[in-house]
């Protein structure tokens, strides 16, 4: 992202708005945007957060130069005071974000962007584009591993995903959310995601006999043997030669082969038979790898019928996330100020999960002191404060009369300070520290809300405050809805 230039990679209607705002007046306005989603991917009840720190990357590298410039003066829409604020351009705007790794529901902001309307407004597409991608495959990913039963799982979808940026930030994406590895060599070299590998069926085709190809890999590296073993038949040829060459080459030279690898067929079945022959004749350490169109739901099939798999390479399912490819994160103004007052913004529409919460908001999640499990989530205006010491009642939303009193509580902000004035203040951790926090997320959620079928709601509620807010600007509004 920072090798090259992407400040025209935005929908041209940012441009035709900030000139807009520039000429008539608007420049100097502070405009309070958020960005959320409004539904899980695949029926879930969660989401993961991923993309934070390629955001900062971009916006770190945000500026026009002169060709840019002149190529928006051929267009022949925009004025010259305008081209020449973007050729100046100078980022000033305040950023909060929910860290990468988190645990994330529909509704709440994941990034709240305040600076003066042009500038958050050039954001949107990018902001939307890097976390809609990554949240999309982190939380793809984050169900994966889920239902693998402990074993580990490898990104291996590079060759089947949607170009090259989408290879190597899904990689990223993926191992923030428990992938062991990757077999995208790009993403070992720029995040330190493990690339891994070994053959494809070409290698096994390249010689005279599988015994010939297994045999040659097996010298060439002796420490990093995992054999492909479906080229041609399984149980009765791939398996026994791969056998043969762990006796012939690796055994005299003291080293435990890697594994073997089932890439087709009856994945449960084959692996079972193959763990009974691998331990018959002595390799009950081999590992057995397993790829091809997986997904969690064929790996908890595989699981349920016994396989014997110990690691699992998922490729197209997880990189592309093919059985809900679209993430669905929106960028919608909230508030805007002028002359130090703060106006809330509220976009209406007759489909209520697209009318927006307004206002300048923080997002706190509510754990109990005794499990230190997560209880809900309470979406509040930025100044709210909540007494820890106090029952606290929270109430739905829509349907106001569901409360819940909750006791013997602690909460955690969930918002924290990204750029304040267009400076960085954020401490950017490493992708081991993403990781872990998000092991920590995911361990501070009930079993429940994690279920792969119907799982249970998970309560994110707004506190009285912001929900007078939004209804008393509801009320307001009431006149212009058509029913």
């Amino acid at each position: 992202m920072k090798d090259r230039n992407l400040s025209l990679l935005m929908d041209f209607y940012e441009l035709t708005m900030a000139n807009g705002y520039f000429v008539n007046g608007y420049k100097d306005i502070i405009a309070n945007y958020d960005l959320y989603f409004r539904n899980a991917p695949d029926n879930a009840v969660f989401a993961i957060s991923a993309g934070l720190d390629t955001a900062i990357e971009y916006i770190e590298n945000f500026h026009f130069d002169d060709n840019e410039i002149e190529f928006l003066r051929n267009k022949k829409m925009f004025s010259d005071e305008f081209l020449e604020y973007l050729r100046n351009f100078k980022f000033e705007c305040d950023i909060m974000a929910i860290p990468e790794g988190s645990v994330v529901f529909p509704s709440e902001p994941l990034m709240r962007i305040r600076g003066p309307f042009i500038q958050a407004q050039l954001l949107e597409t990018m902001l939307l584009l890097i976390i809609n991608h990554q949240s999309m495959i982190a939380t793809k990913t984050s169900r994966i591993v889920r239902f693998s039963g402990g074993k580990a799982i490898l990104e291996f979808g590079s060759r089947r995903a949607h170009g090259a940026d989408a290879a190597n930030y899904g990689a990223r994406a993926s191992y923030i959310a428990g992938a062991a590895g990757t077999a995208n060599t790009l993403a070992d070299y720029k995040y330190g995601v493990p690339a891994l590998g070994t053959m494809a069926h070409s290698w096994i085709q390249s010689f005279d006999t599988e015994y010939e190809a297994f045999a040659t890999y097996a010298k060439t590296y002796p420490n990093n043997t995992v054999l492909l073993v479906d080229t041609y038949d399984t149980l009765n040829q791939g398996i026994p030669n791969a056998i043969k060459v762990f006796n012939d080459v690796l055994k005299p030279m003291g080293i435990t082969p890697g594994g073997i690898r089932l890439d087709s067929g009856d994945l449960a079945y084959l692996s079972k038979k193959a763990r009974i022959m691998l331990d018959k004749a002595g390799y009950e350490d081999c590992n057995i790898v397993a790829s091809g169109s997986l997904d969690e739901f064929k790996i908890k099939d595989i699981i349920n019928q016994g396989g014997k798999i110990d690691v699992y390479g998922v490729g197209e399912r997880l990189i592309t996330s093919k059985s809900n490819p679209v993430f669905g994160g929106v960028y919608k103004l909230v508030a805007i100020e002028k002359n130090g007052i703060v106006k809330p913004k509220i976009k209406v529409s007759e489909n209520i999960e697209k009318i927006t919460t307004p206002g300048k908001k923080q997002v706190y999640r509510i754990y109990d002191n005794e499990t230190n499990m997560a209880k809900a989530d309470l979406i509040t205006l930025e100044d709210e404060i909540i007494d820890e010491n106090m029952p606290l009642t929270i109430f739905h939303p829509l349907y106001t009369w569901k409360k819940k009193t909750i006791n013997n509580f602690y909460v955690k902000p969930l918002l924290v300070p990204i750029y304040k004035a267009g400076k960085l203040v954020y401490k950017r951790p490493n992708m081991e520290e993403i990781r872990n926090h998000y092991k920590a997320e995911i361990n501070s959620l009930w079993e429940e809300y994690k279920r792969l079928d119907s799982p249970q709601l998970y309560k994110v509620d707004l506190s009285q405050k912001l929900w007078d807010l939004k209804n008393n600007l509801l009320n307001k509004a009431k006149d212009n809805l058509q029913y």
